[in-house]
């Protein structure tokens, strides 16, 4: 049986798929040939298992970023807080020190951790698969811990908070 997938402009795509909130996560590491922090931000961080703990995020495969964070093997997962907003954009600026302005902190690997995020997870890369444009990684959770207050919401193009409904 053959299938052809419809047209679908990715502009178009792109507007749709934007009506879904998302988390903020900074996923960063340290290029193993300098030591030097490198990070990128992901709106597609997952859990993915309990059993083993695995999580997954989808990276560009134009990313510069990524293949300077993947041979150490090891990456820390910072979920940002309401009102880091700035960090999100020096972490996605194409600048030559993306963490010069970013307050953060090592891991137990030795990764870098957002200073001051809702939460931290410390991963180790187990896979990654093609996934048309992008390349989907799956990891291994090696150690987490969550800090305090709400996350930073990404919705429709515009940052936001997440407010709780009363029961």
């Amino acid at each position: 049986m053959t299938t052809s997938s419809p047209t679908i402009e990715a502009r178009h795509f792109r507007d749709v798929m934007g009506h879904l909130p998302t988390g903020v996560v900074v996923v960063a590491g340290r290029e193993p040939r300098t030591g030097t922090p490198a990070g990128l931000v992901v709106g597609t961080f997952q859990s993915l298992s309990l059993d083993p703990p695995l999580v997954s995020f989808s990276v560009a495969t134009t990313s510069t970023s990524w293949p300077k964070i993947r041979p150490a093997g090891y990456f820390s997962a910072s979920v940002l807080a309401d009102g880091q907003d700035d960090v999100c954009r020096a972490l996605s600026s194409r600048g030559p020190d993306k963490f010069a302005a970013v307050g953060w902190h090592e891991s137990g690997d030795g990764s870098p951790q957002i200073s001051g995020a809702h939460a931290w997870i410390d991963c180790r890369a187990v896979h990654e698969l093609a996934g048309g444009d992008h390349r989907i990684v799956i990891a291994e959770v090696r150690g987490l811990r969550a800090g305090t207050g709400a996350p930073l919401v990404y919705h429709r193009g515009r940052f936001g908070g997440y407010r709780a409904i009363p029961a």
